[in-house]
């Protein structure tokens, strides 16, 4: 039982917290020490749910029920040892009590043992009324495991026990989900509506199951019956919302984000499609108004400020743009695509240091695509850093071997660097690899290209 403000309920718990003040000891019988101890825990108040089972115990020291309080407070903080000792003497008096079964399944799945976890459940459910919760623990305690079929099964025996066990019902589609079961689930969802048609649960997973498999028609008539069953579900407008946008019906698409923000308080990623939205219509004043609601909202969404900084990259504004991908970057400074942009829009502003600061971070960050290799040594050549080029170019060599344009640069480095042998070897790899690369060393070397011995190497070699 949970204590409420609005009725007699509370008082036990008013008269309690009276006697902790005075230091009065005040009879409660056990029954009102147990909603005290229940009340205490759900709040997370651990100190005052201990001395709440200290003195029910004192008071009645053969209650079962309070002892399995002291267990589930061992467990919580961990004193494993204690609660299993405990429950040993609680099970010799009491063999048929289901609650000892599931302390004891629940200290088992706390030390990684999920398997004997789930016979000690399954022992418990011939002793219980209550199958809900014991099917809902075996199904988590199979997905510890990986299970999802047997998590799964069980899943569905909750629903089969109780249809509106919504909880469930999540979980059932997201074992069908991980084991790629979309057609299983859609199946499975429509015999549930049929038997409960006006669940907007099931309606909007159904709709979700669809617009995996890109059936978006359905999706969308799926969302509909989620209205239909609850016109104040705002879950089911996103995701018609998102269905529409994939579908280019911007304007429906708007309407069915704009409809959340009345419904609740509005959410930043309605406020951020509903910008994306009207870019694509063009109505650019309206895009970045609602991009600026967005990270008004929330300041730490990184999204929001990104989508700022590729509508001023658009318009070519790109000290606004590099304004905003700092703010991006300040928030998810481990996000590579941030600093690829963040290193395009210095170039474009020829902040040449700061763009190969970026492509360097970049890299750090585990991003060694080709381009990324490229453009950041092709910066250090325009700052006059050859070492750190060839060093650059050599590492992704690494990653890249036998490539001509990094063998083209490495040749017309060396060349710069008046270090002949390692210009001819690499200049000849190149042209061995691909010969139409050959302008690369007149683009970024025009000096070298004019040399004697590079136009003869190239001459023979074509």
């Amino acid at each position: 039982m949970e204590f409420s403000h609005n009725d007699n309920n509370n008082l036990p718990l008013s008269k309690f917290e009276s006697m902790l003040k005075t230091n009065h000891v005040l009879f409660f019988d056990s029954e009102e020490f147990e909603n005290i101890i229940h009340h205490y825990l759900n709040q997370g108040k651990i100190a005052l749910a201990k001395k709440a089972i200290k003195l029910g115990l004192d008071q009645h020291p053969t209650s079962i029920n309070l002892r399995l309080f002291k267990v589930e407070v061992y467990v919580f903080e961990d004193k494993l040892s204690e609660a299993e000792d405990l429950l040993n003497q609680l099970h010799s008096i009491d063999p048929m009590n289901e609650e000892i079964y599931i302390q004891k399944a629940n200290i088992l799945s706390k030390k990684d043992n999920h398997e004997k976890a789930i016979d000690v459940l399954k022992k418990a459910i011939d002793l219980t009324d209550d199958l809900v919760d014991l099917y809902s623990l075996i199904g988590m305690e199979y997905l510890f495991l990986d299970q999802y079929e047997d998590a799964k099964m069980y899943f569905m025996k909750c629903l089969e026990e109780d249809i509106e066990d919504y909880s469930a019902l999540y979980n059932v589609i997201y074992c069908f989900e991980f084991l790629n079961q979309n057609e299983d689930a859609i199946s499975y969802l429509n015999v549930f509506l049929d038997k409960n048609p006006y669940c907007e649960v099931a309606w909007h997973q159904l709709g979700k199951q669809y617009v995996v498999l890109k059936k978006h028609q359905k999706a969308l008539t799926a969302f509909d019956f989620a209205i239909i069953s609850d016109d104040s579900f705002v879950g089911a407008y996103l995701e018609r919302g998102k269905v529409l946008e994939q579908l280019k019906r911007y304007e429906e698409a708007i309407e069915n984000y704009s409809i959340t923000l009345k419904l609740d308080e509005p959410t930043s990623f309605a406020l951020l499609r509903i910008g994306s939205c009207y870019e694509k219509l063009g109505n650019n004043e309206l895009a970045v108004q609602y991009y600026y609601q967005t990270v008004h909202e929330d300041p730490l969404l990184d999204k929001g400020w990104i989508a700022i900084t590729k509508f001023y990259n658009k318009k070519k504004n790109y000290q606004k743009a590099l304004y905003y991908i700092n703010k991006a970057i300040n928030i998810d400074s481990e996000n590579v695509n941030y600093w690829k942009l963040y290193s395009q829009i210095n170039q474009r502003l020829n902040f040449y240091e700061e763009a190969e600061r970026g492509f360097k971070r970049t890299l750090e960050l585990g991003n060694y695509e080709l381009n990324t290799w490229l453009s950041r040594g092709d910066l250090l050549i325009k700052l006059g850093e050859l070492e750190a080029a060839i060093y650059n170019f050599e590492q992704a060599a690494e990653f890249y071997p036998e490539n001509a344009e990094l063998e083209y640069r490495l040749a017309g480095l060396y060349f710069s660097l008046n270090e002949n042998n390692k210009g001819k070897f690499h200049l000849k790899n190149g042209l061995k690899y691909n010969e139409e690369y050959t302008f690369i060393i007149e683009e970024l070397f025009p000096e070298v290209s004019n040399k004697i011995l590079v136009k003869n190497i190239i001459r023979q070699s074509l």
